[in-house]
């Protein structure tokens, strides 16, 4: 029996989750919201994380009804992620490690991710979509890795997403991906953007300026409305993912794919890889806010898998990097 606690800290959600073997006991989470039109700052994100953190803790043991002496590992997100809200949480991390005197695990955000994933939906050996606010990448597990099969060469689609919400002026609560999703499900007319895959990448970033730059143009006009903005958005770059995680699928022979992430949420993205899925007679495995979200307990998941395989950290690799790709840990806890 491994008991986990998880802390994350990466971007602008603070979580803080306690795992005992597979089964979710908290995960009580905060989020940094800022006014509409702006996005976050990692000196602002870091004073919200550091503000909240004691109290996340306190409700998370709580919840949990456990005592830190039960608690077997503490695990924090070591990156990739903001370098001043990762620190912060770590700081954390490192604290109650050695108060409670427990080993501490640095994690790969992105695979904790895929491990909540396959924990929470049960699927076994998937074709992997990543999408969030930082990152965009599909992945296939092969010989002790993660395999990276294709991403984004530019900026991530939640990036992308969140920066076209601050052109509308959209709220950023609960969040701006969610206010474009409501807001594209109204959209009826279709602008045509640049649809960018180079073989088994994708870019976002020329389609980005091509619809800030003729977004109040045809509002003004009166060609297009916001909803419709929204809608052709969504529709070309969820196009663009589903492509290249479909050629992903076919080089594996996979029969199954997984959605993490914070995009992972829209519906519209599930149901669009659903129909592909159905159609290639593959199956797919997606979860909802309270996993797709960065949250605690994904990186207490990804931690206990670890701790149980064998993995320790010595107290000088504890640190954070802003820079950790999802294959340059070794799976030690897959076949």
């Amino acid at each position: 029996m491994v008991i986990a606690i998880g802390f994350e800290g990466s971007a602008n959600k603070l979580g803080i989750g306690i795992i005992k073997d597979g089964v979710v006991l908290s995960n009580p989470r905060r989020t940094y919201i800022t006014p509409p039109g702006q996005g976050f700052l990692p000196r602002d994100t870091a004073k919200h994380h550091q503000d909240c953190v004691l109290e996340v803790l306190k409700e998370a043991l709580d919840t949990a009804k456990i005592d830190t002496n039960d608690i077997d590992i503490v695990c924090y997100t070591k990156g990739p992620g903001m370098g001043a809200p990762l620190v912060s949480v770590a700081v954390v991390a490192r604290t109650v490690a050695q108060l409670w005197k427990k080993p501490l695990l640095g994690v790969n955000h992105c695979i904790a991710h895929i491990e909540m994933g396959r924990l929470i939906t049960g699927a076994q050996n998937p074709t992997v979509l990543y999408v969030s606010g930082g990152n965009t990448q599909v992945i296939s597990y092969s010989q002790r890795r993660y395999r990276i099969f294709g991403e984004t060469i530019d900026i991530a689609v939640g990036n992308c997403l969140d920066r076209f919400a601050r052109v509308l002026k959209l709220s950023n609560n609960p969040s701006p991906g969610y206010n474009i999703e409501q807001m594209a499900k109204r959209g009826k007319k279709f602008l045509e953007l640049p649809y960018v895959v180079k073989g088994m990448d994708v870019s976002f970033s020329g389609l980005l300026s091509f619809i800030e730059e003729r977004a109040n143009q045809v509002l003004e006009s009166g060609e297009f409305t916001p909803e419709d903005l929204c809608f052709s958005l969504q529709e070309t770059i969820f196009a663009m993912l589903i492509e290249i995680t479909e050629r992903a699928m076919a080089h594996c022979g996979s029969q199954e794919v997984l959605i993490v992430g914070g995009v992972g949420c829209n519906k519209r993205l599930q149901e669009m890889m659903g129909i592909m899925a159905d159609e290639r007679g593959a199956k797919l495995f997606a979860t909802d806010e309270r996993f797709c979200i960065d949250n605690g307990a994904m990186i207490a998941q990804a931690g206990s898998e670890m701790f149980r395989s064998g993995q320790t950290m010595a107290w000088e690799d504890t640190f954070c990097t802003q820079r950790y790709r999802t294959d340059e840990v070794e799976v030690t806890w897959r076949d």
